[in-house]
């Protein structure tokens, strides 16, 4: 035994004694890092099994929590290992049964407090910066208000209801008003996607889910925002399709918000599809240049209100700022923030040449949707290439550098996880993704000619 350990210890795939990871250390700068609550949920309960020179494998306790950190904190985790270790390239994970067992049974008894129990003000309490009457109604979001509203007076007969829009149109300040309206008349569940599953693998942990059930299918009106984010996500979505049966049985309201329709969510189970589909579909629309006026004069007046500021903006500045910021409110809010501080700061409004000058990058960046297919298609093109031939399996230098310059931007410019971006490069491993990133980032400050087809592909992006 001691001679294998001996010549495992000289073979070029293993470690350097004097070159090893300092877990510890490792999970402190994450703890740091990510904040306390992600680490004591996620973090916390992986471990570093095995270390080679090009990649580390760690266990997780199950493979719900392994798909979480692969698609959440996969490159933050590998970014901090490299600081101790440049040769690692890639993370490997294996799940490990019995590291879950251990942590069940080390519960301390005298400590078993529900947590979910504990933490049920956090779900009917409402922001009341997000009600119906200042929801400001357009064309395009007038549907969407109507259906709210209409929950909230029992006259509704859809079941659930489901809206969608792009981000920052206001699909979470509806969801926000609804538990409003009608938080003192019932008991209404108000929670996003991500702390429902946060809650999931907690009661998995400390063997709660019988509080689970009961805690999230007792509601009136359960309210779930950001749904596109139990994708990929199996134990979850085996739970939710049985809490949201269990609702409609005993006629509670649904609501649901996400950033697509039901029929476009990525690796939603069937069957869930079918029932999001099964009331209200409605879409809310991009506010058209006077629902934007209205809306920046409004968050004017609420600035001078709650603040006792004096920030006097001439039409033609909100204006400028209405026709140029169209991607979305909260970034055309983000824009109208920035010039009050500039206004503050010089203690006078801007004309429209300084609103340029200090809203350059979102002109520049604004009504840009940018989809990992989009990126795809120009790189190709930019390289002359075929869309299937860059995404073969093929390995020569003139596929796989465009192949990796496309990943490298999909990860920059889009919001896709790492895996998300390597199943839409013909089911490549999140760790592909991972190395063409470094790789190109390498490759950039070394390689004039990488570093120039890069920028001219940004500009054509921006």
């Amino acid at each position: 035994m001691v001679e294998i350990l001996s010549k495992l210890k000289t073979n070029n795939f293993l470690a350097k004694e004097e070159n090893l990871i300092d877990w510890n250390a490792t999970l402190l700068t994450l703890q740091k890092s990510l904040g306390s609550d992600v680490y004591e949920s996620w973090i916390k309960n992986i471990s570093l099994k095995k270390e080679y020179n090009h990649y580390v494998v760690l266990s997780a306790p199950t493979r719900f929590v392994r798909d979480w950190i692969v698609s959440r904190y996969a490159d933050r985790i590998l970014d901090i290992i490299k600081r101790d270790k440049k040769s690692i390239q890639r993370i490997e994970f294996l799940i490990e049964d019995s590291d879950l067992k251990k942590n069940k049974t080390n519960l301390p008894k005298d400590n078993r407090v529900s947590l979910i129990e504990n933490s049920i003000l956090n779900y009917n309490r409402f922001n009341t910066n997000y009600s119906f009457e200042k929801f400001m109604v357009g064309n395009g979001n007038e549907l969407a208000h109507t259906a709210a509203k209409k929950i909230c007076t029992n006259s509704s007969h859809y079941n659930p209801l489901f809206i969608y829009s792009d981000v920052g149109m206001g699909k979470t300040h509806l969801l926000n008003a609804i538990g409003l309206e009608i938080g003192s008349k019932k008991k209404v569940m108000y929670i996003s996607a991500e702390r429902f599953m946060y809650h999931f693998i907690r009661s998995i942990r400390s063997n709660e889910m019988v509080k689970f059930k009961d805690f999230f299918r007792t509601s009136n009106v359960f309210i779930i925002d950001d749904i596109q984010f139990v994708g990929g996500k199996e134990a979850m979505q085996e739970e939710f399709f049985h809490t949201f049966n269990a609702l409609m049985e005993r006629n509670s309201q649904i609501v649901v918000s996400s950033d697509r329709s039901p029929s476009n969510l990525d690796r939603i189970q069937e069957r869930i599809k079918s029932r999001l589909s099964g009331g209200l579909v409605i879409d809310i629309q991009p506010p058209d240049l006077n629902l934007r006026i209205k809306i920046l004069k409004s968050k004017i007046e609420e600035i001078k209100n709650n603040f006792g500021e004096n920030c006097n903006l001439n039409d033609e500045v909100i204006n400028f700022l209405a026709s140029k910021i169209t991607s979305s409110v909260r970034e055309m809010v983000g824009a109208l923030n920035r010039i009050l501080a500039f206004s503050k700061a010089n203690t006078k409004p801007p004309n429209i040449n300084e609103c340029k000058q200090i809203l350059k990058d979102f002109i520049n960046y604004n009504h840009k949707t940018i989809s990992v297919e989009f990126l795809q298609n120009l790189v190709a093109t930019h390289f002359n290439l075929g869309l299937q031939e860059m995404l073969s399996a093929r390995r020569s230098r003139s596929l796989a550098r465009p192949r990796q310059i496309a990943m490298y931007l999909a990860k920059k410019y889009t919001t896709n996880s790492l895996p998300d971006i390597g199943r839409k490069f013909s089911n490549r491993d999140h760790t592909t993704v991972i190395h063409a990133v470094k790789k190109i980032d390498e490759l950039i400050k070394s390689d004039q000619e990488i570093r120039k087809n890069v920028e001219q592909l940004k500009k054509k992006l921006l």
